[in-house]
């Protein structure tokens, strides 16, 4: 904020984040960043607010008249029972990381599967309708990443994932999914090995959405070299590092990859268009925060 061209002033507005931990996220550079070129009085901060804490922080926010902010973990889902309405994704996936308030009602959606569409439709495919998607994991970011690929028209996801506590969980939501929309879903056991070669080689684009691989493991990778095929496009939603070491394998296979870090701008990019109604200057964000 040391080079904040606006100065803040009484009428400056706030747009935040609720999460914990939070002090890491590359959320404030990218918003500020577009509103310090758009000429817009806003400021995007970060708070450390938990499950504890997030329904004092909703009421504050909404009698404080914050036009809008985003939440991560652990407050994905927690924060739903504090809303009035949630988007179609929403009610698939069960999870929000963008709250709009409108005039004190509350509309809760999640961005990150707009942010992987179009981080996949940028960088690797035209579009990703009637494409066969491997998703590896079941968690917040993997099960909003389905449900908008879903929506959006891919005609088969597989989804991997350890037999572990949330696979109970998982399979709903594929169901679910599975109910309301025109994709087929189907769920297996990352631990089937062949299973996975098999589905791969059907497969049009690979998707890791998983901390495997993040910082300080990044000598970690769920996929095999020689699981993978020429052509498939291969993104992974760890952004640190940006070239994951599944990134690194699937270069060496001949597949086009896509670093984590356009599903982040994206994602962001979709919060601020509803936030602003305006689209965020995406050529000059990944100029300032040199991505």
């Amino acid at each position: 904020m040391a080079d904040r061209k606006i100065p803040i002033t009484g009428h400056t507005e706030l747009i935040t984040l609720l999460a914990t931990p939070i002090r890491h996220s590359m959320s404030p550079a990218i918003h500020n960043a577009a509103f310090e070129k758009l000429g817009m009085d806003k400021v995007y901060l970060v708070f450390e607010v938990g499950q504890e804490g997030l329904e004092d922080a909703v009421k504050g926010l909404r009698a404080m008249q914050v036009r809008g902010w985003n939440v991560s973990m652990p407050n994905k889902t927690a924060i739903i029972p504090y809303l009035d309405k949630v988007s179609k994704v929403t009610e698939l996936c069960g999870a929000v990381n963008t709250v709009v308030n409108d005039n004190g009602v509350l509309t809760g959606t999640s961005t990150d599967g707009t942010g992987w569409v179009h981080a996949i439709e940028e960088n690797g495919v035209d579009t990703i309708k009637g494409k066969r998607v491997v998703l590896i994991g079941a968690g917040g970011a993997a099960i909003a990443i389905l449900a908008q690929a879903a929506l959006d028209g891919a005609s088969e996801i597989a989804v991997f994932n350890k037999k572990d506590a949330f696979w109970h969980r998982a399979q709903e939501k594929v169901d679910l999914i599975n109910r309301e929309t025109d994709c087929k879903v189907t769920l297996h056991d990352i631990d089937d090995r062949e299973d996975l070669k098999k589905t791969l080689d059907q497969a049009d684009i690979l998707t890791n959405a998983t901390s495997v691989g993040m910082k300080p493991h990044e000598d970690t990778c769920l996929v095999e070299e020689d699981e993978l095929h020429e052509g498939l496009v291969v993104m992974d939603c760890v952004y640190n590092p940006k070239d994951t070491l599944l990134l690194q394998r699937a270069k060496k296979k001949g597949c086009k990859t896509v670093s984590g870090v356009y599903m982040m701008l994206y994602q962001g990019a979709a919060s601020f268009k509803l936030w602003t109604g305006v689209d965020m200057p995406l050529d000059y964000v990944r100029e300032k925060i040199g991505i």
